[in-house]
């Protein structure tokens, strides 16, 4: 029997406030089998390349299902995230040996055995597309950046749209799709260094450091003039709570995610006292799950529209690569600093 040692991460407690710690997640050794002989029916054996570190994987982490209603982890369970993995056996015949694959719920580990029906794509390894590419632009980012603006938001040439988080994982491929629709373009961020970021890298037309401008109502004065015409949400809190004082006739906002409150209990966050403004400027406000049906229904087109991009240098990305399986825990802490850029990836063997 050929077996592999393998290190992976485990739930050991679930964390309903904070960030999780090292209290909440421990890493295991383990021997995964790995020969044909030892795998089920229709399974493959993977060598974890590359795994996406999301904020929806600490969503899974708090004991409840409320806000995001995440399947949660049970706990000593291996930790799972969207990656891409190297088969090493399969028992399936659409896979082979040394085929690229990824997959949206594969362990946070080093070697794993799951079943073939997690693999949604097989990638050309010596393609003109970098691996991480494919849990970034590609991946569960890139996506959820293409729902809320090009399919819930749909902003014309020349809107006015604002994007929260412009810096992070969604921001930054927001910020673009907007652009290429000819809009005027305005991001929110937690640092000056970002604010550059944003408008000498991903075209921003404006942004503005949300710790320095800590009047968010004047601060959206000053940058949107004229309102807002859709504003795509990844923070939630004051910054909705100030957009809905600046939204334009018949605005649409899309709720991306809203990471100000992922860390607290629902009575702890922050509340929104202006709703009234959605009715009498007739706002559509919609909330979205990429994972849903009606939205992975859509991925073929996300992913050629996406790759056309890419390709032709319409979108840019930034990495911040984590090295071995052994830095999970940092890079999942890293999501919640103000000094996280881009998105963050694990890259699961040090190069």
């Amino acid at each position: 029997m050929t077996a592999m040692e393998s290190k992976e991460w485990h739930i050991v407690a679930y964390a309903p406030e904070g960030i999780p710690t090292s209290d909440n997640l421990k890493l295991r050794s383990t021997t995964i089998p790995v020969d044909a002989g030892s795998i089920p029916d229709r399974h493959v054996a993977l060598e974890m390349l590359f795994l996406s570190v999301e904020p929806f994987v600490r969503s899974r982490m708090t004991g409840r299902e409320d806000g995001l209603y995440s399947p949660q982890l049970d706990l000593n369970q291996v930790v799972t995230s969207f990656g891409i993995g190297r088969v090493v056996e399969s028992t399936d015949d659409k896979y082979a040996k040394g085929e690229i694959v990824t997959g949206p719920f594969l362990p946070v580990a080093e070697y794993c055995v799951v079943p073939s029906d997690f693999i949604i794509k097989k990638i050309e390894p010596n393609g003109d597309i970098a691996l991480p590419d494919y849990l970034s632009c590609l991946g569960v980012p890139g996506f959820a950046a293409w729902v809320g603006i090009e399919v819930l938001g749909e902003p014309k040439a020349g809107s006015n749209v604002f994007i929260s988080a412009a810096a992070g994982g969604v921001g930054m491929y927001a910020g673009q799709l907007a652009k290429l629709r000819g809009c005027r373009v305005v991001g929110s961020t937690g640092s000056d260094e970002k604010v550059i970021l944003v408008k000498e890298e991903f075209g921003y037309d404006e942004a503005f450091n949300y710790k320095k401008e800590t009047d968010l109502d004047a601060a959206l004065s000053k940058y949107f003039p004229d309102g807002i015409d859709m504003y795509l949400d990844n923070v939630g809190g004051k910054m909705l709570e100030a957009v809905l004082n600046h939204v334009n006739e018949g605005a649409r906002i899309s709720l991306c995610g809203m990471i100000s409150e992922y860390n607290k209990v629902w009575t702890e966050r922050e509340g929104v006292r202006n709703l009234l403004n959605m009715v009498g400027k007739g706002v559509r406000m919609e909330g979205f799950m990429v994972g849903s049906p009606s939205h992975l229904a859509r991925f073929g087109d996300f992913a050629r529209e996406m790759e056309g991009h890419l390709r032709q240098g319409r979108i840019r990305s930034k990495h911040k690569i984590y090295h071995g399986v052994e830095s999970f825990l940092e890079s999942l802490q890293s999501l919640f600093s103000s000094s996280n850029m881009g998105k963050v990836i694990l890259q699961v063997k040090p190069s």
